[in-house]
Order: C-alpha cells, then sequence, then structure tokens
C-alpha cells in the first residue's frame, strides 16, 4: 500500500513552472457579505445509452468563470550570503544586485457577478502583485481580501461588474464514485479540463500543514482527476456543473501527477470565504483540545465496538473550556449536539466555525475502572482560537539516578527512573515527571508507538491506564492486572516536542 506520508510531494499548484517558490499576501481591505450563485447548467453530461459521457455542456458553462491567476514578488538577490567569507565579496562584485522578479501562477474561480475571486492561500500568499486573466482574455489587476492559512483558502477580488459565477454544489453530498472534472491552468497551460471520480473522502495530509497554522483543518476529497502544478485554486466540478471542491494538491515522488489530487470541499470554504469577506479574516472557535482519530486499539480500550470517533489526547492549558467542562485525556468524543462525529475534520468543522463563547453538547465515550463504554456529556463554552500551545515550564528540580528497570516483557519497553539532572535539564514540572523510556524493543508491541531516545526521544511515561505513574515499581504494579492480550492506554510526554499524547499498546499473547 502506497503511504502518503511516504510520497506526499506537495505541487500546490503555484505554476512556478518548474522550481520556484514564494510566499503570500496581506488581508486586505473588508469586504460587505455577496450572494454568490447557486443555478448549474441546463444539461449535465450528455451521451447515448453504452456510451461514454460528453461533459461539453458543463464545461461551456463552467469556464467562463475560471480565471488564470499570475503572481509576483520582488526580493533582493543574495545568493552570496550562505558562502564562505572568502568568495563573498567576489560574488558582490559580479553578481548583478538589485531587487527580482519572482513569478508564479495558479488558478481560480468568480464567485460573484462583482468580482469576488475564490483560490487558494499557497496561491497568492506574499505576492507583491496579482493579475487575473479570464477566458476572454480580459485582465485585471486584483487584491487580497482575505487568506486563512489553516483551510488554504483565500478571497481576492478584482474591479468589473456582470461577471460569469460558478454555482455552489454541497460537498456532503459528493460520493465516492461520482464523475468530476477539474478545471485549470496547470503547468502554464490555461483553461484545461480533466475528468475523473472522486476516490476517497476526509482525507487528511501531514504534508500539506502550514507550519504557521495552529488549527489546521483538512478534510480533502481526493480525486484521480488529473491535476498538476497551477491546478490549485481551480474548481472541482460535478456532473450538474456545480463547484464541489478547490483544488489544492497532489501527492506525488516527482512533484507531477501520480493519480492522486486532492481538492478542498466547498463547504469547508465557502465558510471561510463568508468570514474573509465580511471582515477579512476568519475568528476561530476551538474546545481547547488536542485530538487523534481513534485507533483499533484505542476503541477496543474504552469499548466501542465501531472505530469511529475522536479521541483526546490532551489540553494545550490548564484553562482549556474542555478540560474545565470534565472532559479527560482518552476520552472518545463521538457527538457533538447530537450530531454524530466520525472523524477529526468533521469535529473541527462542526467547532471552528461556530462562535467563541457559544456552548456546545459533547458526548465522549470513556473507561472508568473496569467499566467500559460509559457514556457522558458535557456542556463546554468555546473559546477563540489561540497559537498559545505550549506547556508550562518551571524553575522546579530533584528525582535521584536509579538502575534501569528489565525490559517489560509484555510490551517491549525498558523504563529508568528519571534522572535529576535530566528534570533539571528540561525544566519539568511535578506533572511531567513519571518514568523514563530507556529502549523500545523492535518489533515487539510497543514499537513505533512509543519513541526510543534515538528515534525521536526521550519520552517519558506519566500514566498507565489513567493512573499517574512516577516509578518503574508503579509502573509494573499497574500492569499487574492486565491480561495477555488486553489493551493499555499510555500516557507520554515527548521532551523534544513538549507535548503529552495517549496511545495505545496490546500486551503480548
Amino acid at each position: 500500500m502506497l503511504k502518503l506520508s511516504a510520497v506526499i510531494a506537495v505541487a500546490f499548484g503555484l505554476g512556478l513552472t518548474f522550481a520556484q517558490a514564494f510566499d503570500l499576501p496581506r488581508p486586505g481591505q473588508a469586504q460587505p457579505r455577496v450572494a454568490v450563485g447557486t443555478r448549474g447548467p441546463a444539461s449535465a453530461a450528455r451521451g447515448s445509452a453504452g456510451a461514454l459521457p460528453s461533459f461539453s455542456d458543463i464545461v461551456d458553462h463552467v469556464n467562463p468563470a475560471v480565471v488564470y491567476v499570475q503572481t509576483s514578488r520582488r526580493e533582493r538577490a543574495d545568493a552570496h550570503q550562505n558562502l564562505p567569507p572568502e568568495f563573498q565579496d567576489f560574488f558582490r562584485r559580479y553578481q548583478q544586485q538589485g531587487p527580482q522578479i519572482r513569478q508564479g501562477s495558479g488558478s481560480g474561480f468568480i464567485v460573484s457577478q462583482d468580482g469576488y475571486i475564490l483560490t487558494n492561500n499557497h496561491v497568492v500568499e506574499d505576492a507583491d502583485r496579482l493579475t487575473v486573466r479570464l477566458l476572454d482574455n480580459r485582465e485585471f489587476t486584483a487584491r487580497v481580501v482575505g487568506r486563512d492559512p489553516n483551510t488554504d483558502v483565500a478571497v481576492i477580488k478584482i474591479d468589473a461588474t456582470g461577471l460569469p459565477a460558478v454555482a455552489f454544489g454541497n460537498s456532503d453530498q459528493v460520493r465516492v464514485g461520482d464523475w468530476v472534472l477539474a478545471v485549470g491552468n496547470p503547468l502554464g497551460f490555461t483553461f484545461t479540463v480533466t475528468a475523473g471520480i472522486v476516490s476517497a473522502k476526509g482525507r487528511t495530509l501531514d504534508g500539506l500543514r502550514d507550519p504557521r497554522a495552529t488549527y489546521t483543518i483538512q478534510d480533502f476529497i481526493q480525486t484521480d482527476a488529473v491535476i498538476n502544478p497551477g491546478n490549485s485554486g481551480g474548481p472541482l466540478i460535478d456532473m450538474s456543473g456545480q463547484v464541489v471542491g478547490i483544488n489544492a494538491a497532489i501527492a506525488s515522488q516527482t512533484g507531477l501527477y501520480a493519480g492522486y489530487g486532492f481538492a478542498i470541499p466547498i463547504n469547508l470554504a465557502r465558510h471561510v470565504m463568508d468570514e474573509l469577506i465580511a471582515s477579512g479574516h476568519v475568528t476561530r472557535a476551538v474546545l481547547g483540545i488536542r485530538i487523534t482519530e481513534v485507533t483499533p486499539d484505542a476503541a477496543a480500550y474504552v469499548g466501542l465496538t465501531r472505530i469511529a470517533g475522536v479521541m483526546v489526547q490532551d489540553f494545550p492549558d490548564p484553562s482549556s473550556p474542555a478540560r474545565t467542562a470534565g472532559l479527560q485525556p482518552g476520552d472518545v468524543i463521538v457527538a457533538l449536539n447530537d450530531s454524530t462525529v466520525d472523524h477529526v475534520a468533521q469535529l473541527q468543522q462542526q467547532v471552528g466555525f461556530r462562535h467563541p463563547g457559544d456552548m456546545v453538547r459533547v458526548t465522549v465515550v470513556r473507561r472508568e475502572g473496569e467499566r467500559t463504554n460509559v457514556r457522558r456529556t458535557f456542556d463546554v463554552r468555546l473559546t477563540r482560537a489561540s497559537d498559545d500551545t505550549t506547556l508550562a515550564s518551571n524553575d522546579d528540580k530533584g528525582g535521584t539516578a536509579a538502575k534501569p528497570a528489565p525490559t517489560e516483557g509484555r510490551l517491549g519497553l525498558r523504563i529508568e527512573v528519571l534522572s535529576g539532572d535530566l528534570v533539571a535539564r528540561a525544566r519539568l514540572t511535578d506533572d511531567q515527571r513519571g518514568v523514563l523510556v530507556a529502549d523500545v524493543e523492535e518489533g515487539g508491541p510497543s514499537w513505533q508507538r512509543v519513541l526510543s531516545p534515538d528515534e525521536g526521544g526521550p519520552e517519558i511515561i506519566l500514566g498507565v491506564n489513567g493512573q499517574r505513574v512516577r516509578t518503574p515499581d508503579d509502573f509494573l504494579r499497574q500492569l499487574r492486572g492486565v491480561g495477555r492480550g488486553e489493551v493499555v492506554q499510555l500516557r507520554i510526554l515527548n521532551l523534544q516536542s513538549g507535548q503529552t499524547r495517549l496511545t495505545f499498546v496490546r500486551t503480548r499473547g
């Protein structure tokens, strides 16, 4: 099976025709909310019975609303800055100085007759100048209305009226196997149309996460319609001629099409668009939790027969509204306001576009002692998203050295007491002290679930099955009642990232 994490070569359709990279512009002036089209073409794909469909009517309807976005950015030539000192004078003398113009391109589509255009954030970020070309070859200078790196959505505007606008579909109703068209400007070939099907929904891609975006929301539609650099920002169209997504990226080992294309669902993009047009930025509400998808072992631990929901890993700060309301690490969120929650992106969207201060009802499934599948419901008041997600630290020092404990055979771990030196260097608080993971048995139960010091650690085990551990004896005591083949919950602090998480290990049979 192809692992996306191994092959993501994010081809953001910047149209940097082969190796130009750049950044994106500032939000523009706040604009009033606009009305957008909701009607599609009069006819869908044509074709006689048993014949391949023709998409010509759809293309004729949509193409006039698709645009070619050209970007430029001025920057100084400073290629000599990383050279050894003895070579820098030579390059200063003979290299042409002064600003350079870096150009790129992408796609977009008109959403209102008065010139509002949806595209990707990465297409327009940090550009000094934007030029938009229409199908009829008219060109306009565009300005950025607003950008949201968390969803990779941006709104730009040109000064024009009476423009053709796309119709929006409902991306929630898109099904795997549906025909779709991708329209855009790949590799400089303007107004290109490709066809394919929806290959999957609800995809997340770590390679597409903007490191500056704390609350990234990802819920990509995957398609095998051909998408290449330059397609980014263009529409993904259904057979009614309505936009169901914004083409955003490809997964490839070469940077060119390799069968995997990804689009942002239009329902998500419309939420972002409305806020960007109204205020130039997005105000996002959060529960105040760190979350992950539910794994089979996590589901088994809390007693779920269906592997679905969102697991609470930890809280970014002690004042988290979810923590205050009563949620705990290890809880699996299965519903929000009586709407079922199956995966992370679904919860992020249900929460993210509410308002700070709104009250939501969160239903979780948890384990309480020997009881599993215990359901609890909590009322949580949402708070405003913040970039402050670091763990607190202080100068508290302590701890004593001890000899390593033997490997805990059923989990494949070797643990040690925290040394006073490590506690001091890492400035660990009392809540951050547990037992140090000294080694992880390769291929054992904890392999690639718990990290050894030379493979992404060091890591500290803070709890077992919800019970605090501080010494190897505490750790072993919590495992004495665990049977063979049972799932054990470990709460772990990673000293490199400073973050805690939960992981689940099934003991040896």
